[in-house]
């Protein structure tokens, strides 16, 4: 089984390369990020016609997150992530296809920092960390996919010196992240390419494709049972070059039946 996570930073002006990637890689769960898109303008209909059933949650300019399922509708099991109910912010939907719970989440990228956005940012990671808790010891596979806008380590950023001052990069993002690994969440694409520069975000300033100056923040975390039954991971990073590209590329994961 592949899931797979992708931030298509707007779906409809991408949907071309989003359709493209779906028919040529065919994973059987696609989340999906930064929809920029209300809840009434998603492309149903289109993703329907790519041969997969979808939930989601729209916002009017920014945000939005979307779950793929060639395996029947999800089941939709949250569409918020608890914690604030002041929160309105598409970030968090999650749902259960074919046996296993998919979370799939849109972390605050909380520049500039400090400041609001970046406390925005903490406190949602906060509550991301305690429902994740509640989820850890499921007796199903769970798999929280998203953009995570962090860099988890210096191994994971092609040069950080002009990054020092970024809220991907800052002490505080990084232990976070680092707080679900402790608590024994499996980072899948560490675990397959445990030394190797693995990128799935490359900006559009400064020829960041070109120069491969690439950045790891998008992950998917695997809690023991879906761990233990981990075959493959990797990042179709192709996709990053196609014309008019999302800054980001999908990255996967195959789980043993």
């Amino acid at each position: 089984m592949r899931i797979a996570t992708f931030n298509i930073n707007g779906i409809n002006s991408r949907l071309p390369n989003l359709l493209e990637w779906l028919a040529g890689t065919q994973p059987d769960v696609a989340c999906l990020q930064e929809l920029k898109a209300p809840q009434d303008r998603f492309p149903e209909g289109a993703i329907e016609k790519a041969g997969y059933h979808a939930a989601w949650v729209g916002e009017a300019r920014w945000n939005g997150v979307a779950i793929l399922s060639r395996h029947g509708p999800p089941v939709v099991t949250r569409r918020a992530l608890p914690g604030d109910r002041k929160d309105v912010q598409s970030r968090y939907l999650e749902a259960a296809v074919n046996g296993v719970l998919v979370g799939c989440l849109y972390l605050p990228n909380g520049n500039p920092q400090p400041g609001p956005k970046f406390d925005y940012k903490l406190a949602w990671f906060e509550r991301l960390i305690a429902h994740a808790g509640t989820l850890f010891d499921t007796e199903a596979p769970v798999v929280l996919a998203g953009d995570y806008n962090v860099v988890p380590t210096e191994a994971d950023i092609y040069d950080s010196r002009s990054w020092k001052k970024n809220a991907l990069l800052q002490p505080e993002s990084r232990a976070a992240f680092a707080r679900m690994l402790d608590d024994g969440w499996t980072d899948a694409l560490r675990e397959r390419f445990p030394h190797e520069a693995v990128y799935t975000f490359w900006d559009y300033l400064r020829d960041g494709w070109s120069r491969n100056a690439g950045l790891r923040i998008d992950h998917l975390l695997l809690n023991p049972q879906a761990a233990g039954r981990l075959v493959d991971a990797g990042v179709d990073a192709g996709v990053r070059g196609r014309e008019k590209a999302s800054d980001h590329a999908p990255a996967w994961i195959e789980l043993r039946d």
